[in-house]
């Protein structure tokens, strides 16, 4: 018999019997009398979402006597579930970041097949083909479920752009307007941080993501791919973004060199620019800096056609269960729990996040009440560095070329790291 298809049988079993009760019933109910209490293995990836996550493990252990869910919440979890998954220990429920790493370790199938899972069912395709494209369990399972998305969109000062009567941008031209009007005015139009080299991404991964042709990392992260022999490359199509990137960093403020993130986000918080190029995740900590800082948001309008507008949004918070685990049914019923609408909605509120449900509604936070529109029609498209091996140092060379300026030596070393990651592939393969 082929493991594999009866293991997926098996899951398939489960989720035609027992999940149905994790809908409404309590599993204690299914419990023989007299069972001693089923531990779960709860790994916890998210330290800023500690008290959200323990709250939700209290009601779901309220309403499942029999189920003691244990939550291993770590400083370091990208090293942890790697340490884990060496010494066979995968957890029964994981949340992970839903980028290469967790791709990575979907494709190696230690996660269960969760396509079959009632919640499943409700996630936004569009969502779930973003995290399915970045790699799963032999490219045809789903191997993580979305709990919470982020949006990489250019947050505002609502009040400043109501001062000088500015409109909120719907084409590249109407940014670039916007930010030369403050910047006549005496505001600065962009707070950047260009200490902290991932800041530059944001701004990057906007444009590149919506610049890049069709195909393009299909054909650059290929085995064997050089600039000279590849369909697409950086040098050959990547300039645009480059250079509409090194026009925004163009307005930085003095001193951005030496601005750290944690700066960025109590500045902006104080109103000391109009805008910010970070998205849904700095709103937490701008919050922190100032409970009554003034926020709104739009998508990044990359062209000057804003039917071309799209919305970069990543899995932030991916539910997944141990492919082993030796308590399905309860794990499940802890997925399904957490995958109900009123618990995601509590979680996106507190985290600033979106609910990547079709049946989710308005936007939970409503500084991101500028994206609904994009999101709910499902102009979506994935985080451009999540298609970066992590060999890659593309933080550091992005910083570099916003401190240089040097387009085409930007691009020829892309050009480059993705060759030398290309052979390293041949070379692994042909071993």
């Amino acid at each position: 018999m082929n493991t594999e298809k009866s293991r997926t049988a098996g899951w398939r079993r489960i989720t035609g019997a027992c999940l149905a009760l994790a809908l409404g019933a309590s599993l204690a109910a299914c419990a023989p009398a007299g069972q001693a209490r089923v531990k779960l293995d709860f790994f916890q990836f998210k330290p800023e979402a500690v008290a959200e996550f323990k709250a939700l493990v209290a009601e779901f252990e309220a309403q499942n006597p029999d189920i003691d869910v244990v939550i291993n919440a770590v400083p370091d979890p990208d090293t942890a579930i790697r340490t884990l998954l060496v010494k066979g220990k995968t957890p029964d429920v994981l949340t992970l970041n839903g980028n290469g790493n967790f791709a990575d370790l979907a494709s190696s199938c230690v996660f269960a097949d969760l396509s079959g899972f009632p919640s499943a069912s409700r996630v936004k395709p569009e969502v779930q083909e973003i995290l399915n494209s970045l790699g799963t369990c032999h490219g045809s399972e789903t191997n993580g479920l979305p709990f919470a998305n982020n949006a990489s969109a250019i947050l505002y000062n609502p009040d400043i752009f109501a001062k000088y009567n500015v409109k909120v941008p719907r084409t590249w031209d109407e940014l670039i307007a916007a930010a030369e009007t403050f910047k006549a005015n005496g505001v600065a139009p962009f707070y950047m941080t260009l200490k902290d080299a991932w800041t530059v991404l944001p701004a990057y991964v906007n444009l590149a993501g919506n610049l890049k042709p069709a195909g393009f990392f299909e054909d650059i992260r290929a085995a064997s791919w050089t600039p000279q022999t590849g369909t697409h490359g950086f040098a050959k199509e990547g300039t645009e973004a480059a250079e509409k990137l090194k026009q925004l960093f163009g307005y930085r403020q003095p001193g951005a060199d030496s601005a750290g993130y944690s700066d960025g986000n109590a500045a902006f918080a104080a109103g000391k620019s109009a805008m910010y190029l970070q998205g849904s995740f700095a709103i937490p900590a701008i919050r922190a800096a100032n409970p009554d800082a003034r926020i709104a948001s739009f998508p990044y309008p990359t062209t000057n056609n804003p039917a071309e507008t799209t919305l970069i949004t990543g899995v932030d918070v991916t539910l997944a269960m141990g492919r082993e685990t030796k308590h399905p049914k309860e794990a499940a019923a802890f997925i399904e729990f957490l995958m109900r609408n009123e618990a995601m909605k509590a979680y996106a509120k507190a985290q600033s996040a979106i609910v990547p449900l079709d049946d989710a509604g308005p936007m939970a936070d409503p500084a991101l009440s500028g994206v609904q529109d994009v999101f709910d029609e499902g102009r979506l498209i994935g985080y451009f560095d999540h298609q970066i091996p992590t060999s890659i140092p593309f933080t550091a060379m992005l910083q570099q070329f916003m401190l240089d300026g040097d387009t085409a030596a930007f691009l020829h070393r892309a050009d480059n790291e993705f060759a030398k990651a290309a052979a390293r592939t041949s070379t692994k393969k042909g071993e």
